[in-house]
């Protein structure tokens, strides 16, 4: 069984994958539902990112950072990096956006590893529908930094 095949099989036992009839955020109608909150426990968590890590190895995507978009994104990227260390012998950093910008402690929109101009980045996001999140993403990242983004992994 490829990592793929197992992968699909993880998120039905951990119930993040649910088959049936679900409308979506966008509206749109769907015979599946993925709800990346069902993650709950440690071991979860780690398996999942093996999975993130797995995919950048066998795609060869370069990060300097892997950036989890609120709220969701956040563990997703946190895991992935974690598994490349462990796994892979990769160091890369992690960071993640907040929903409004925090204007006391260390203030700011993005939490995490600094970006910086050149800083090559993946994004890691659950599920894409329309593609909305990722056009409020992209502007956030080059408000702060002229980031490369050289990839994204998407579940979905």
């Amino acid at each position: 069984m490829t990592y793929k095949e197992e992968f699909i099989k993880f998120m039905t036992e951990c119930g993040v994958l649910k088959f049936g009839e679900f409308t979506l955020k966008s509206g749109r109608k769907a015979p599946y539902f993925i709800n990346t909150g069902n993650y709950k426990t440690g071991r979860q968590l780690c398996r999942l990112g093996e999975y993130y890590a797995a995919c950048m190895q066998e795609h060869g995507l370069q990060a300097d950072v892997l950036f989890g978009p609120a709220y969701k994104g956040i563990p997703l990227a946190a895991a992935a990096s974690i598994a490349l260390w462990k796994n892979h012998g990769v160091e890369v950093g992690y960071a993640y956006d907040r929903k409004e910008v925090k204007d006391h402690g260390e203030g700011g929109m993005i939490v995490g590893s600094e970006l910086k101009d050149g800083t090559k980045v993946v994004l890691i996001e659950y599920v894409m529908t329309s593609g909305k999140a990722l056009r409020e993403v992209y502007p956030k990242l080059k408000s702060v930094a002229d980031v490369d983004v050289t990839g994204m992994i998407i579940t979905v």
